[in-house]
Formats: structure tokens, C-alpha cells, sequence
């Protein structure tokens, strides 16, 4: 296999040299990442040596990249950075004790969008079915979304869910609040479930049947496909434009360190979700587009939206939201659905605790996301007390001052729509 070498100025040249050599690899050329100690002059490593790490990969075209330096020139952080831009190229990159593997993904024919997330409880699900909402005004378009808890066969979902429905499944053994199942109730689009297991360093999976996915959308022939990425696992298929969402509470060094920088370099879009009016999202922002400095960034804020009025009356609202957010959602619900709000849980993921919540809650509608326990406990809870249930949409909006992200998504597909199919 034709083998690009990474190789610093603290290794000796003719160590280097002999290493190059043992490798089981057809090396072509060198790359010098840094490092001058016992580099005297032009050093001999016995192949080309390339001045940066774009024209070697551009130029002799690898099939593999080792890496040959150590420390201190290539410390973890460093070199978790250069590994995430060779794998944007899609090639595999290998040291002494490692090797990582860009996730595989399957060509697609039709115009897609993924939407895709540094971890769980980033919204992204959220962003997925603000994105379907928005784009599914003027065109035919199907969501295909990999969750954790999704069907063993994809099922397309064609008729929006309700609470009713949904309790059946829960009832009959099914994870009712799979992401699929969130997203054709609050974005009211055909969704394809599937499911995976297992999640890479870089995002592939273990196993998913998200390719049998693929197929059931590919019968209907729809204008747009959106492919809804789970926790931090990239759906296997090589979609045209990726959206980025992260938590706008996440610090810059875990943003864009480890291998989040390569899910950064595969986007074209990032959404920083529940950020504030603060500096906090504005380091964030810049520290993403020291990765890739084209990118764009949009700061935004997720409001609830009931999906049903609420107006004049006792509200529990359930959530996976943060505790510190709390207040602030409450507020919003007052302010613009008119609801009586006496309770706000964020335990929807904490059973023991949310049924704490449920004995406490004094209300005669339970606003719940659907998300984790919200079928099999709120809402049976609800059905056995006479409660109504309303589900919570969230929107997605921009902070003062940043870009119009309506204009950004809907340019995203314009332009998904003018690339040619990758293979």
C-alpha cells in the first residue's frame, strides 16, 4: 500500500530512514510535522518530503498515513488534530500502537442532508426536525433516522404518531420515543426508523441496518433526503452537506478535540444549541473555525413549542433539558403559550427521579418531549390518571446578531442539489 510518513526533527534522520524501510508499506513520500533537535541541514529520510500535509496527500495520493513522530513535537491533542484531517480524506491513519479508520459510507443518488452531533442531549433530533419542518414546505422529503432503540427491519412511518399510538407500542415492547417516532409526530414528514449499535472514535458503528434504510428511501424517489445521525455515530451514507450540532455548553477543548475535529471538517453547517446571550458560545464559535476556517457557525437557542394550546392551564412540563435551563423554559411557556406552568422536570432519562416528579405534579396537562421515558412512564402515568398529554416541538432560533439559519439550510440544499454523487 502506498504509505505518506509523518516524521519530526527530534528522531535522527538515519533512524527515521531505517524505520521508513521496515515499514510493510510502500512509502512515497514524507511529511517533517515539526521538531529541528538533531536535524542538520536538508534531512535524508530517503523519499520526497512534502512541505505540508495537503499537498502530500494531494499529491501521492496514499492509502495510508504512518505516523513516525513522538513526542514532544506531536502531543494527544496535536496529534488527534492531524488525524482527523487525514481522515476527512477519508484515508487511514496508523502509529506504533493504533490505527484509526475513516467511517465507511455508502454513495446516495439523491440530494441529502445529514444531521449529525458531538455526543447525546446536543439536540440534534431537535435541529433534524426543524430542518424537516422548514424544508419540507416546498418539496417532498423523507427523514431516515438511526437511533439506538430503533426497529430490528427499517419501518417507514407514514401517518403522524399520536399518544395513543404510541402507548401501543410501548405497550407491546417497543421504545416509543425512538428518534424516528419523534420526528414523524413533531415534524409531521415520512420517516424511515433504523437502528445501530456501537460507536467508533470517529462515528462509524458496529452494526446498524441503516443501508436497508437506504433502500426503502430510494423506492419512494423523494426530493430530499435527510439523514438523522445518533448521539455521536455518523449514519453510514455519503450524504451531499452535513449540519453539525453541538452544545454550545461544551467546552472548546472537547468541541473540537479528540475526533470531534473530524466531524467538524465533514460539515458544512454547525449549530451550536441552548447557547445565551453570552462570551461563552462566541469562544466556541471561534475555536470550531480554527479547524475549518470556512465553516459557518449559528448560535441558537431551543424554545419549546407545545404542539397543542396550552393556554390558561396547569402545565408539568417534562424535558431532558439542564436544571439551570429550567426557569428560563418556564418563562418562555408563560410568556408564549399562555400556560399556567407548576412544575418543570429534566429527568425524562432519570426514572427514579421522574416518577418523584410525577407524584408532585399537580397539573392537568403534562407537556412532554418525546424523548427516553416519556411513552412508557409519562404518558402511562398520564393515560391511568385522566391527564392530558401535549407533546413539546422545539424550535430552533438563532441568536441576536447571528446568521439567518433558514437561509443557511435552504442554501445547503441548493447546493446539495447542484453536486455531483460521490463514490
Amino acid at each position: 500500500m502506498r504509505a505518506l510518513a509523518l516524521v519530526d526533527g527530534e528522531h535522527y534522520p538515519a533512524v527515521v530512514r531505517d524505520a521508513i524501510a521496515e515499514l510493510p508499506h510502500d512509502v512515497v513520500a514524507a511529511h517533517l510535522v515539526g521538531g529541528t533537535e538533531k536535524l542538520r541541514g536538508d534531512a535524508d529520510y530517503g523519499v520526497p518530503v512534502a512541505p505540508d500535509l495537503e499537498t502530500a496527500l494531494a499529491e501521492y495520493i496514499p492509502g495510508v498515513v504512518v505516523d513516525l513522530s513522538d513526542e514532544p513535537v506531536l502531543g494527544p491533542r496535536q496529534r488527534f488534530r492531524l488525524a482527523s484531517r487525514v481522515l476527512a480524506h477519508g484515508i487511514p491513519y496508523e502509529g506504533a500502537d493504533f490505527r484509526l479508520e475513516p467511517p465507511a459510507f455508502e454513495p446516495f443518488p439523491l440530494p441529502s442532508i445529514g444531521v449529525i452531533g458531538t455526543g447525546k442531549r446536543v439536540g440534534k433530533t431537535a435541529v433534524t426536525g426543524y430542518v424537516a419542518r422548514l424544508l419540507s414546505r416546498d418539496r417532498d422529503l423523507i427523514v431516515v433516522a438511526m437511533g439506538r432503540g430503533g426497529p430490528e427491519e427499517p419501518e417507514c412511518i407514514e401517518v403522524r404518531p399520536t399518544v395513543e399510538s404510541l402507548l401501543e407500542l410501548s405497550r407491546a415492547g417497543r421504545h416509543a420515543a425512538s428518534d424516528h417516532l419523534e420526528t414523524a409526530a413533531l415534524a409531521g414528514v415520512v420517516t424511515i426508523g433504523c437502528r445501530r449499535c456501537g460507536g467508533g472514535l470517529a462515528g462509524a458503528t458496529t452494526t446498524s441496518n441503516v443501508p436497508a434504510g437506504i433502500e426503502l428511501a430510494l423506492e419512494r424517489s423523494p426530493d430530499l433526503v435527510i439523514f438523522d445521525g445518533s448521539g455521536a455515530a455518523i449514519p453510514p451514507v455519503e450524504t451531499r452537506k452535513r449540519v453539525l450540532v453541538v452544545n454550545a455548553d461544551c467546552e472548546p477543548e472537547q468541541a473540537t478535540g479528540y475526533l470531534n475535529a473530524y466531524r467538524i471538517l465533514i460539515s458544512d453547517l454547525v449549530v451550536l444549541t441552548m447557547a445565551d446571550e453570552t462570551d461563552r458560545q462566541v469562544a466556541l464559535a471561534e475555536a470550531i473555525r480554527e479547524v475549518k476556517p470556512e465553516i459557518t457557525v449559528v448560535a441558537t437557542e431551543l424554545r419549546p413549542r407545545p404542539v397543542a394550546s396550552v393556554a390558561g392551564k396547569r402545565v408539568a412540563f417534562f424535558t431532558t433539558a439542564a436544571e439551570a435551563a429550567h426557569e428560563r423554559l418556564a418563562d418562555h411557556l408563560r410568556a408564549e403559550h399562555g400556560a399556567d406552568v407548576v412544575c418543570v422536570s429534566g429527568n425524562l432519562a432519570r426514572r427514579e427521579e421522574l416518577a418523584h416528579d410525577l407524584q408532585t405534579a399537580n397539573a392537568e396537562v403534562y407537556l412532554v418531549e418525546i424523548k427516553a421515558a416519556a411513552i412508557d412512564v409519562v404518558a402511562e402515568v398520564a393515560a391511568e390518571r385522566g391527564i392530558e398529554v401535549v407533546f413539546a416541538e422545539n424550535e430552533v432560533v438563532p441568536l441576536p446578531g447571528e446568521h439567518d439559519l433558514d437561509a443557511e439550510l435552504r442554501a445547503l440544499v441548493e447546493t446539495s442539489r447542484e453536486e455531483p454523487v460521490k463514490t
